[in-house]
């Protein structure tokens, strides 16, 4: 062990582990019905997220095991990749179309998104740009412009797909790291009104983004159409109660939520599990913003802080979106629950970006 290597967290690694039991287990009493009636499987999607659990853990412990400043050399290199992938899956004949969006690459079986890669390949960028620009970061011309002109690239690619929701978790947790670096409230207050213009911009070139904001705000104007996902969701947390209906006996996911294995993963969740089952998952979750504050405040360097306060950054912003929008607080966005549901780009690069934020925490100065 070397001098500076302190032992793995393990409160954050236990956190991790659990969340993710809670999510194979999750995903295939949400997932059983809609599985067997489509793949005469019932077991369809939870095999596979095991298998991507499993890859996951294994990216996980790799990289916690790798010291995280090597990753500074190669830090260009990844997001050049990221974005050659970003391009490719607007290829025609590459590029797989699901739900509108043009977002995933086929490979044999299974299938990618470029687009989850590039959030976590342009933190570790950033977190490299930021910490070697710490004096000038409080500069409008030398730090916030060249800052905000590189995650602009990557955002104006993935909303080309178009990918709205993983579009704003990675500006949100980009913005947030360029704040932390050093970058001056003035200057995001510039920007403000730039950013509110140009979301409702996109919002009203997409007829389907105004369907979400009109079913957000009058849901029962439209209860099979546009409020249908909102109000179904609402129907299975409402009835969970304190303790819930009981692990398995969910009814919603009897073909009224559409494919609850996914964004909607969190209300099967609350009407099985209840309240309680719902805060547990909520505290666990808190648990992983807790010490990956903790080991930011703790790095050896400015870009293992960055590095650490992306990645838990990005996971905090995917959950509070995801709860926010089930619970009917925010419009339907796409984005699901890190770590709990059902997917196989975003569940590997979860659990590979963990293993970074491992990696910070064990060669931290606690």
């Amino acid at each position: 062990m070397r001098a500076n290597e302190q032992k793995p967290d393990i409160w954050l690694t236990s956190a991790i582990l659990s969340l993710l039991l809670i999510g194979i287990v999750m995903v295939y009493s949400s997932s059983s019905i809609w599985s067997e009636y489509k793949f005469d499987d019932p077991w369809f999607f939870a095999k596979r997220q095991i298998l991507f659990a499993a890859l996951g853990l294994i990216a996980m412990f790799t990289l916690s095991n790798i010291p995280y400043y090597v990753w500074f050399k190669y830090a260009k290199v990844i997001v050049l990749i990221c974005l050659v992938f970003l391009l490719l899956v607007l290829i025609p004949g590459v590029g797989m179309v699901r739900g509108g969006a043009q977002s995933w690459i086929g490979i044999g079986m299974f299938s990618i998104q470029p687009s989850e890669f590039m959030k976590l390949g342009l933190i570790i960028f950033l977190a490299k740009f930021f910490s070697q620009r710490q004096k000038r970061m409080a500069s409008f011309q030398e730090g916030f412009l060249p800052g905000l002109a590189i995650i602009l690239v990557p955002f104006a690619l993935i909303m080309l797909q178009p990918d709205l929701g993983t579009g704003v978790v990675m500006v949100s947790t980009c913005l947030l790291m360029m704040f932390v670096a050093g970058a001056r409230v003035a200057h995001f207050m510039l920007i403000v009104a730039g950013g509110i213009a140009g979301m409702a911009g996109l919002i009203a070139s997409a007829p389907y983004r105004i369907q979400r904001i009109t079913a957000f705000l009058h849901p029962w104007e439209d209860p099979l159409g546009s409020g249908f996902q909102i109000i179904q969701s609402l129907y299975a947390i409402g009835p969970g109660g304190l303790l819930g209906l009981g692990l398995g006996k969910s009814m919603q996911k009897f073909f009224y939520l559409p494919e609850p294995q996914t964004d909607f993963i969190y209300s099967v969740l609350a009407e099985e599990l209840g309240f309680i089952g719902g805060t547990i998952v909520l505290i666990l979750f808190f648990v992983i913003l807790w010490r990956g504050v903790r080991t930011s405040l703790h790095a050896t360097d400015l870009f293992g802080s960055l590095l650490a306060l992306g990645i838990v950054g990005m996971i905090s912003i995917q959950v509070m979106i995801n709860v926010s929008v089930v619970t009917g607080l925010i419009p339907v966005t796409g984005i699901t629950l890190p770590l709990i549901s059902y997917g196989g780009s975003s569940l590997t690069l979860t659990l590979g970006a963990l293993g970074l934020l491992l990696s910070v925490s064990r060669y931290s100065n606690e």
